[in-house]
């Protein structure tokens, strides 16, 4: 079966989620790349803090390579039924990289607001794996940096900039799809 594989990226807080609703409204499936350090750690009896949860990705990157998580997901990917797939939380080059080899026509979306912005907006979110104050939100920051990630923002195929309106940024993430699937119908 052809189908369509498309990556999401960005710092935490910047709104990879409403490119996941974007893509969930126009019929794809979600695979989270997150859930897989998130179920590592529940296997591992961690409670998924930021501090854990950093530490479980970097064990699991040190012991099983860069592209872990990516090699994690992809029999995810392989078991959905539907045609058109969302890898949502790609961290780095190599995750990217590992999606290729297997659908040569991965595309990645990044997604970019600003610190202030995003901190803002996971401080009000309050997940429990989201850092309680400004310190631990740049410790974070700097231990996705570490990992690659903003090499991937720089190197996604489309970049939404999303510091406003979140229905703004969600018909961008519509049309965004709506370009990557044109492609790929060709």
């Amino acid at each position: 079966m052809n189908r369509l594989i498309v990556g999401v990226t960005g710092m935490a807080g910047s709104g990879k989620s409403i490119v996941v609703e974007a893509a969930v409204a126009n019929g794809y499936d979600v695979v989270s790349m997150g859930d897989e350090v998130r179920e590592e750690a529940k296997k591992r009896c961690m409670e998924p803090t930021p501090e854990n949860l950093g530490t479980v990705m970097l064990e699991l990157r040190q012991a099983e390579g860069e592209s872990v998580i990516a090699r994690r997901c992809i029999p995810k990917i392989e078991r959905t039924a539907k045609q058109k797939i969302l890898v949502d939380g790609v961290r780095s080059l190599a995750e990217t990289e590992e999606f290729k080899k297997h659908y040569p026509d991965f595309s990645l979306i990044a997604v970019h607001a600003s610190p202030e912005t995003r901190f803002t907006r996971i401080y009000n979110r309050q997940r429990s794996d989201d850092p309680k104050d400004w310190l631990i939100f740049q410790k974070k920051d700097q231990r996705e940096l570490n990992v690659g990630l903003g090499n991937a923002i720089a190197m996604a195929q489309h970049i939404i900039v999303n510091e406003g309106n979140p229905q703004t940024a969600k018909e961008e993430a519509t049309e965004v799809l709506r370009k990557v699937e044109a492609k790929w119908t060709k």
